[in-house]
């Protein structure tokens, strides 16, 4: 896949060596030469000195044939205006746009851009390192409407049914792991001691949800 990065600082920078670890044919662009010193020696890919709000550069950048491009610059304005470029202009399908400013994401989901907020995922992440919430967090989508959480059946809550600890609107239980065994929850579905459920969670709930399984400690995710 040819992806095309606006911005190489150290998000940007981490983001491009990833993706050309991996295999992609990936393009760096950068207002400041000495910027690209971050990427290493060991990076395959292009680099192009200019900013991301300019048509001429994103064009010569490869925009046009890009498969996905990300706007990682310091200023939000930048980062949208460049993203809005790359999805009118040249009608690159996956577009990603990093937002400081929370008020300002649901509005450009409005226009169609996708964005990442760090100032929200960062304190959230925060708030539940500093609660030592029971849960393991997933990527929350829908800006911030619901969220997927994960936590472990007790003991104590075993021989209980799926449907006794659903909540109409604000707690679904969506799938359970059950040693090495994955199923779809249903509301009848018994849950025994150890299981491991996912559940699509309300902000409004997410107390409630943390209350039910307070006693237990979160496991660390498997690595593919």
């Amino acid at each position: 896949m040819r992806y095309l990065i606006v911005g190489c600082g150290r998000v940007g920078s981490a983001l491009a060596k990833l993706l050309d670890a991996d295999g992609h044919q990936i393009t760096v662009v950068d207002e400041t030469p000495s910027a690209f010193r971050r990427l290493g020696k060991n990076f395959s890919g292009n680099v192009v000195v200019g900013t991301g709000i300019d048509y001429d550069i994103l064009k010569r950048a490869g925009a046009k044939n890009a498969d996905g491009f990300v706007a990682v610059t310091d200023g939000d304005n930048r980062n949208i205006m460049a993203a809005l470029i790359a999805q009118r202009m040249f009608k690159i399908k996956k577009v990603v746009c990093r937002i400081y400013d929370p008020p300002r994401g649901q509005m450009y989901k409005d226009l169609g851009v996708e964005t990442v907020i760090p100032t929200t995922l960062g304190a959230k992440m925060i708030r539940d390192t500093l609660m030592e919430a029971p849960w393991n967090r997933s990527h929350p989508f829908d800006y911030g409407k619901v969220t997927s959480l994960s936590a472990i059946v007790a003991p104590e809550d075993a021989g209980k049914r799926v449907g006794d600890v659903e909540r109409a609107g604000r707690i679904r239980i969506a799938a359970l792991r059950r040693q090495i065994s994955v199923m779809v929850a249903h509301n009848d579905l018994v849950l025994q001691a150890g299981d491991e459920i996912n559940a699509i969670v309300s902000p409004d709930a997410i107390s409630e949800f943390a209350q039910m399984f307070s006693t237990v400690a979160p496991q660390p995710e498997e690595k593919a």
